[in-house]
């Protein structure tokens, strides 16, 4: 069965739905500089893979993703719509197996993927984000003295 055409207020709605600079990742962003944390935006963590984070530490190889509730299934807070719900349903499912598939490559880089959900706190998610940053950061130092015998 094929999936229905969306509405063109749906399509109208959708479109104004923003991708990059949300307020989440905004706060997210003040919280973690007012952390003393210093990062880039929007960047692609791995060379060829056409996937960019929403917050990469590089030199701790740590990538930090905001995902929205509705488009990538919150198990919380996701609602599936009752119109078109086999076009929607399939959407999500995608982007989920999409976001499945970028950890792992991260993870086969040497690179930790932190999710964050659109209604997550972001004072508590920038402290859950340093500690995996400071953890990566010392975890890599004591790897160098190890190498250089000290």
């Amino acid at each position: 069965m094929r999936a229905l055409e969306t509405t063109p207020e749906t399509s109208a709605r959708m479109s104004k739905q923003a991708s990059h600079d949300t307020g989440v990742e905004k706060a997210l962003r003040s919280a973690l500089h007012r952390a003393g944390l210093r990062y880039r935006v929007h960047r692609r963590p791995l060379k060829g893979v056409r996937r960019e984070a929403d917050i990469v530490f590089g030199p701790a190889k740590v990538a930090v993703f905001v995902d929205g509730c509705f488009w990538h299934g919150c198990p919380e807070h996701a609602t599936w719509p009752k119109r078109n719900s086999q076009f929607w349903r399939e959407k999500i499912e995608k982007n989920r197996a999409r976001d499945a598939n970028t950890d792992a490559r991260l993870r086969e880089a040497g690179w930790l993927a932190v999710r964050v959900w659109e209604h997550e706190s972001a004072a508590e998610a920038a402290v859950r984000v340093a500690a995996v940053v400071a953890g990566r950061r010392a975890s890599a130092g004591a790897r160098m003295k190890a190498k250089d015998g000290r």
